[in-house]
Protein backbone atom coordinates (compact mmCIF):
# COMPACT_ATOMS: atom_id res chain seq x y z
CA UNK A 1 0.00 0.00 0.00
CA UNK A 2 1.43 3.44 -0.74
CA UNK A 3 1.95 6.40 1.45
CA UNK A 4 -1.03 8.05 -0.28
CA UNK A 5 -3.79 5.14 0.48
CA UNK A 6 -1.95 4.30 4.17
CA UNK A 7 -2.92 7.94 4.98
CA UNK A 8 -6.36 8.04 3.77
CA UNK A 9 -7.07 4.60 5.65
CA UNK A 10 -6.01 6.54 8.86
CA UNK A 11 -8.25 9.40 8.14
CA UNK A 12 -11.28 6.90 8.00
CA UNK A 13 -10.30 5.28 11.15
CA UNK A 14 -10.21 7.94 12.80
CA UNK A 15 -13.35 9.58 11.75
CA UNK A 16 -15.06 6.67 12.26
CA UNK A 17 -13.71 6.41 15.88
CA UNK A 18 -14.83 9.71 16.43
CA UNK A 19 -17.58 10.18 14.76
CA UNK A 20 -16.85 13.62 13.42
CA UNK A 21 -13.40 15.87 12.72
CA UNK A 22 -11.72 18.91 11.97
CA UNK A 23 -9.56 19.60 9.27
CA UNK A 24 -7.05 21.36 11.58
CA UNK A 25 -7.39 18.02 13.80
CA UNK A 26 -7.14 15.77 10.64
CA UNK A 27 -3.69 18.27 10.06
CA UNK A 28 -2.17 17.41 13.59
CA UNK A 29 -2.88 14.32 13.78
CA UNK A 30 -0.90 13.53 10.17
CA UNK A 31 1.06 16.36 9.94
CA UNK A 32 -0.40 17.22 6.39
CA UNK A 33 -1.00 20.74 5.41
CA UNK A 34 -4.77 21.42 5.19
CA UNK A 35 -4.48 21.50 1.46
CA UNK A 36 -3.63 17.75 1.78
CA UNK A 37 -6.56 16.65 3.77
CA UNK A 38 -9.13 18.86 2.19
CA UNK A 39 -8.22 16.93 -1.01
CA UNK A 40 -8.24 13.30 0.70
CA UNK A 41 -11.44 13.94 2.29
CA UNK A 42 -12.84 15.10 -1.27
CA UNK A 43 -11.99 11.93 -2.42
CA UNK A 44 -12.86 9.78 0.31
CA UNK A 45 -16.21 11.38 0.08
CA UNK A 46 -16.74 10.50 -3.30
CA UNK A 47 -15.93 7.23 -2.91
CA UNK A 48 -18.53 7.34 0.13
CA UNK A 49 -16.23 6.07 3.21
CA UNK A 50 -16.91 9.23 4.92
CA UNK A 51 -19.36 12.65 4.55
CA UNK A 52 -17.66 15.93 3.65
CA UNK A 53 -19.35 18.84 5.84
CA UNK A 54 -17.85 21.97 6.22
CA UNK A 55 -14.25 22.30 8.03
CA UNK A 56 -14.56 18.73 8.03
CA UNK A 57 -16.04 15.06 8.21
CA UNK A 58 -18.49 12.95 9.53
CA UNK A 59 -18.81 9.18 9.64
CA UNK A 60 -20.59 7.54 7.10
CA UNK A 61 -22.07 4.42 9.43
CA UNK A 62 -25.50 3.66 8.68
CA UNK A 63 -26.64 0.58 10.26
CA UNK A 64 -26.48 -1.61 6.97
CA UNK A 65 -22.30 0.23 5.98
CA UNK A 66 -19.53 -2.23 6.88
CA UNK A 67 -16.25 -0.85 5.98
CA UNK A 68 -14.75 -2.41 3.34
CA UNK A 69 -11.97 -5.45 3.92
CA UNK A 70 -8.91 -3.66 3.17
CA UNK A 71 -9.99 -0.72 5.54
CA UNK A 72 -10.51 -2.96 8.34
CA UNK A 73 -7.47 -4.95 7.72
CA UNK A 74 -5.52 -2.43 8.86
CA UNK A 75 -7.37 -1.21 11.90
CA UNK A 76 -6.96 -2.00 15.90
CA UNK A 77 -4.05 -4.71 14.12
CA UNK A 78 -2.16 -4.69 17.61
CA UNK A 79 -5.41 -5.67 19.56
CA UNK A 80 -6.40 -8.60 17.11
CA UNK A 81 -3.17 -10.09 17.34
CA UNK A 82 -3.99 -10.12 20.63
CA UNK A 83 -7.57 -11.45 20.62
CA UNK A 84 -6.10 -13.83 18.00
CA UNK A 85 -3.31 -15.27 20.67
CA UNK A 86 -5.58 -15.59 23.06
CA UNK A 87 -8.23 -17.70 20.93
CA UNK A 88 -5.87 -20.06 19.92
CA UNK A 89 -5.86 -21.15 23.74
CA UNK A 90 -9.43 -22.86 23.07
CA UNK A 91 -8.63 -25.54 20.21
CA UNK A 92 -7.21 -28.74 21.44
CA UNK A 93 -5.35 -31.04 19.98
CA UNK A 94 -7.92 -33.23 17.67
CA UNK A 95 -10.12 -30.29 17.34
CA UNK A 96 -12.79 -29.29 14.46
CA UNK A 97 -12.99 -25.60 14.45
CA UNK A 98 -15.01 -23.33 12.20
CA UNK A 99 -13.29 -19.88 11.42
CA UNK A 100 -16.00 -17.52 10.21
CA UNK A 101 -15.18 -14.73 7.99
CA UNK A 102 -13.00 -11.46 9.38
CA UNK A 103 -9.84 -9.70 10.02
CA UNK A 104 -10.12 -10.54 13.59
CA UNK A 105 -10.59 -13.92 13.14
CA UNK A 106 -7.85 -13.96 10.62
CA UNK A 107 -5.40 -13.27 13.28
CA UNK A 108 -5.86 -16.59 15.10
CA UNK A 109 -4.47 -18.90 12.31
CA UNK A 110 -0.59 -17.90 13.03
CA UNK A 111 -1.51 -19.33 16.41
CA UNK A 112 -2.17 -22.28 15.82
CA UNK A 113 1.17 -23.45 14.59
CA UNK A 114 1.71 -26.64 16.94
CA UNK A 115 -1.86 -27.61 17.27
CA UNK A 116 -2.46 -30.97 15.92
CA UNK A 117 -5.01 -33.06 13.98
CA UNK A 118 -6.65 -29.75 13.43
CA UNK A 119 -10.02 -30.23 10.85
CA UNK A 120 -10.51 -26.42 10.03
CA UNK A 121 -13.76 -25.20 8.23
CA UNK A 122 -14.42 -21.66 6.45
CA UNK A 123 -16.58 -19.78 4.16
CA UNK A 124 -13.69 -17.57 3.91
CA UNK A 125 -11.26 -17.51 1.02
CA UNK A 126 -8.87 -15.14 2.85
CA UNK A 127 -9.09 -17.22 5.71
CA UNK A 128 -9.00 -20.39 3.55
CA UNK A 129 -5.73 -18.44 2.12
CA UNK A 130 -3.90 -18.03 5.01
CA UNK A 131 -4.11 -21.37 6.41
CA UNK A 132 -3.18 -22.56 2.91
CA UNK A 133 0.18 -20.25 3.55
CA UNK A 134 0.33 -20.96 7.06
CA UNK A 135 0.26 -25.06 7.03
CA UNK A 136 1.46 -27.75 5.19
CA UNK A 137 -2.45 -29.22 4.44
CA UNK A 138 -3.19 -32.59 4.18
CA UNK A 139 -0.72 -34.15 6.49
CA UNK A 140 -1.47 -33.00 10.00
CA UNK A 141 -4.68 -30.49 9.09
CA UNK A 142 -7.77 -31.06 7.18
CA UNK A 143 -9.29 -27.57 5.57
CA UNK A 144 -12.98 -27.71 4.12
CA UNK A 145 -14.02 -24.84 2.02
CA UNK A 146 -17.46 -24.43 2.04
CA UNK A 147 -19.62 -23.81 -1.93
CA UNK A 148 -22.38 -21.23 -1.88
CA UNK A 149 -21.52 -17.60 -4.06
CA UNK A 150 -18.34 -15.49 -3.84
CA UNK A 151 -19.65 -12.12 -2.32
CA UNK A 152 -17.36 -9.60 -4.44
CA UNK A 153 -14.98 -7.12 -1.44
CA UNK A 154 -15.35 -9.52 1.27
CA UNK A 155 -14.07 -12.62 -0.27
CA UNK A 156 -16.57 -14.79 1.35
CA UNK A 157 -18.57 -17.64 0.75
CA UNK A 158 -22.64 -16.92 0.77
CA UNK A 159 -26.13 -17.94 -0.48
CA UNK A 160 -27.74 -21.84 0.51
CA UNK A 161 -24.73 -23.84 -0.65
CA UNK A 162 -22.24 -22.08 1.85
CA UNK A 163 -25.63 -22.67 4.54
CA UNK A 164 -26.34 -25.96 3.73
CA UNK A 165 -22.69 -26.81 4.63
CA UNK A 166 -22.77 -26.34 8.47
CA UNK A 167 -25.97 -28.23 8.48
CA UNK A 168 -24.38 -31.79 7.86
CA UNK A 169 -21.86 -31.08 10.60
CA UNK A 170 -21.20 -30.56 14.66
CA UNK A 171 -17.84 -29.33 15.28
CA UNK A 172 -16.34 -28.36 18.41
CA UNK A 173 -15.82 -24.83 18.61
CA UNK A 174 -16.88 -21.86 16.03
CA UNK A 175 -15.29 -18.45 16.34
CA UNK A 176 -17.21 -16.00 15.29
CA UNK A 177 -16.54 -12.72 13.07
CA UNK A 178 -19.00 -10.31 13.75
CA UNK A 179 -20.23 -6.44 13.08
CA UNK A 180 -22.11 -6.15 16.61
CA UNK A 181 -22.47 -7.05 19.81
CA UNK A 182 -25.02 -5.75 22.03
CA UNK A 183 -27.14 -7.02 25.18
CA UNK A 184 -30.14 -6.64 23.78
CA UNK A 185 -29.68 -6.46 20.13
CA UNK A 186 -27.55 -9.26 20.41
CA UNK A 187 -24.99 -10.59 17.71
CA UNK A 188 -25.46 -8.22 14.70
CA UNK A 189 -23.99 -7.93 11.05
CA UNK A 190 -24.25 -5.37 8.14
CA UNK A 191 -25.01 -7.56 5.19
CA UNK A 192 -27.70 -10.00 5.13
CA UNK A 193 -26.13 -12.92 3.50
CA UNK A 194 -23.50 -13.13 5.84
CA UNK A 195 -25.71 -12.85 8.61
CA UNK A 196 -27.79 -16.17 6.84
CA UNK A 197 -24.12 -18.28 7.55
CA UNK A 198 -23.62 -17.06 10.78
CA UNK A 199 -27.11 -18.71 12.08
CA UNK A 200 -26.42 -22.11 10.89
CA UNK A 201 -22.73 -21.76 12.12
CA UNK A 202 -24.13 -20.98 15.40
CA UNK A 203 -26.63 -23.75 14.81
CA UNK A 204 -23.61 -26.76 14.72
CA UNK A 205 -21.15 -26.04 16.85
CA UNK A 206 -20.62 -26.89 20.29
CA UNK A 207 -19.05 -23.87 21.18
CA UNK A 208 -19.40 -20.26 20.23
CA UNK A 209 -16.98 -17.56 20.33
CA UNK A 210 -17.06 -14.02 19.47
CA UNK A 211 -14.01 -12.46 18.28
CA UNK A 212 -14.27 -8.46 18.65
CA UNK A 213 -12.29 -5.69 18.79
CA UNK A 214 -13.50 -2.84 21.74
CA UNK A 215 -15.53 -0.98 18.19
CA UNK A 216 -17.52 -3.83 18.22
CA UNK A 217 -18.60 -3.74 21.88
CA UNK A 218 -22.40 -1.80 22.37
CA UNK A 219 -22.45 -1.67 18.39
CA UNK A 220 -25.87 -2.56 16.49
CA UNK A 221 -26.43 -3.06 12.86
CA UNK A 222 -28.76 -3.60 10.74
CA UNK A 223 -29.67 -7.80 11.31
CA UNK A 224 -29.44 -9.43 14.08
CA UNK A 225 -27.82 -12.86 14.12
CA UNK A 226 -28.26 -14.43 17.15
CA UNK A 227 -29.61 -13.12 21.11
CA UNK A 228 -26.51 -12.50 22.59
CA UNK A 229 -26.97 -15.62 24.88
CA UNK A 230 -25.82 -17.82 21.69
CA UNK A 231 -22.44 -17.32 22.73
CA UNK A 232 -20.39 -19.01 25.10
CA UNK A 233 -17.19 -16.47 25.36
CA UNK A 234 -16.55 -13.30 24.16
CA UNK A 235 -12.83 -12.36 23.27
CA UNK A 236 -11.83 -8.35 23.12
CA UNK A 237 -9.26 -5.96 24.00
CA UNK A 238 -9.13 -3.75 27.56
CA UNK A 239 -11.04 -0.95 25.42
CA UNK A 240 -14.05 -2.37 25.80
CA UNK A 241 -16.66 -0.72 27.61
CA UNK A 242 -16.50 -2.66 31.27
CA UNK A 243 -20.48 -1.65 32.00
CA UNK A 244 -21.34 -3.50 28.56
CA UNK A 245 -18.66 -6.09 29.19
CA UNK A 246 -20.16 -6.47 32.59
CA UNK A 247 -23.87 -6.91 31.25
CA UNK A 248 -23.05 -9.67 28.88
CA UNK A 249 -21.39 -11.23 32.28
CA UNK A 250 -24.79 -11.05 33.59
CA UNK A 251 -25.77 -13.23 30.70
CA UNK A 252 -23.89 -16.01 31.48
CA UNK A 253 -21.44 -15.00 29.37
CA UNK A 254 -17.24 -15.81 29.67
CA UNK A 255 -15.20 -12.57 29.00
CA UNK A 256 -11.57 -12.72 28.20
CA UNK A 257 -9.79 -9.13 27.72
CA UNK A 258 -6.57 -9.02 26.01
Amino acid sequence: MNTIDARRNKIVEYVNNKGSVGVDELCKQLNVSEMTVRRDLNILDRQGLLKRIHGGATANLGRCYEPPLFLRSMANVESKKKIGAAAADYVYNGSSVILDSGTTVASIIPNLLGKHNLTIVTSSLMIANEVLKTFVVGSDLRLIVSGGIVRQGEISLIGPYAQATYDVMYVDVAFLGIGGLHPENGLTEFNLDDTQVKKHIIRCAKKRIALADSHKIGVTAMNQVAPIEALDMIITDKNANPEILESFRDKGIKIIIT
